[in-house]
């Protein structure tokens, strides 16, 4: 058998080798670093702080990372589309008017309304907007004759529409509110602080209220009827009537007219909307032209 030249030759000498300095300090680090790695789990936490130090330099792919990631949006946005639509729920029973439900309803998103409640909203409205968004006698129909089913209200950029529903699940009637008529409807229902030259679409054509119960009386009463429709809302207030303000610009077949009224020194404007064509007909006659 060939040894080697580095080979031991005695037992002593392979003593000598095994235990000698080099081998023993070996030994020793070995079982320390084995031993701090049990006992305080420092290689872990070296390896997790540096990876975490420099995850944003990694890039985010994976089968599992993203599928994690999909579920935990997927679980968020359920619960903001549940949160919100409770949110719709509750601001749609508690809505005084339907100006209210609109601010509340954004584009795209809907809510279920009781025919009791669509019922009170609509006869919160004044008697000339109310016909203006739909027909009373077609609303019996729709309502007291079980027509409909379920109404739905879908939120629009500029106000919303309502669906009328059978039990069949089919649309048999529609209607649109902008936010721009409701607001309109608002204003007209609520005493504005002034005097008729602070208006400037009616302040172009004033006129005492004596002349203008004259020229209106003069109009057949079909007229008469679509150019004060709101009479209950000039009935409720207190003061005295002294001008009204005839507008120069129709909107979706409505004027504009203002009634200023005085109590206890202080001006006050009711905003009202009556019929473009009874308008023009009282105008003719205020300025004294034939009909």
């Amino acid at each position: 058998m060939a040894q080697n030249w580095y080979d031991p030759l005695t037992l002593g000498e392979w003593t000598r080798r095994c235990v000698s300095l080099l081998n023993i300090a070996i030994v020793m680090f070995t079982v320390v670093f084995v031993f701090s790695e049990f006992r305080f789990d420092w290689c872990e936490r070296v390896i997790g702080e540096y990876l975490a130090s420099t995850n944003a330099l990694r890039p985010e792919e994976g089968a599992i990372w993203e599928s994690g990631r999909a579920n935990n949006l997927g679980k968020d946005s359920v619960r903001q589309i549940l949160s919100r639509k409770n949110d719709i729920r509750e601001s749609a029973q508690g809505a005084e008017s339907f100006n209210a439900l609109i601010r509340d309803l954004r584009p795209g998103e809907w809510v279920t309304l009781e025919k009791e409640q669509f019922k009170r909203l609509y006869n919160a409205l004044p008697g000339s907007a109310a016909r203006h968004f739909m027909e009373p006698v077609r609303l019996v129909w729709l309502i007291n004759a079980n027509a409909t089913d379920r109404i739905f209200c879908e939120g629009r950029a500029d106000g919303m529409t309502v669906y009328f529903i059978d039990a069949g699940n089919r649309v048999i009637d529609q209607v649109a509110m902008g936010k721009e008529s409701l607001t309109q409807v608002d204003e007209t229902q609520s005493l504005q602080t002034g005097a008729l030259e602070d208006f400037p679409q009616v302040a172009q054509q004033i006129y005492p209220a004596d002349d203008f119960f004259k020229a209106a009386l003069s109009l057949p009463e079909d007229v008469r009827y679509d150019l004060i429709p709101d009479a209950e809302l000039l009935l409720d207030q207190p003061g005295e009537l002294l001008r009204v303000g005839l507008g120069n610009e129709a909107e979706n077949g409505f004027i504009r007219l203002a009634f200023e009224f005085q109590n206890r020194g202080q001006s006050g404007i009711i905003m009202s909307r009556a019929r473009e064509w009874a308008v023009w007909q009282l105008a003719l006659v205020l300025k004294g032209t034939p009909q």
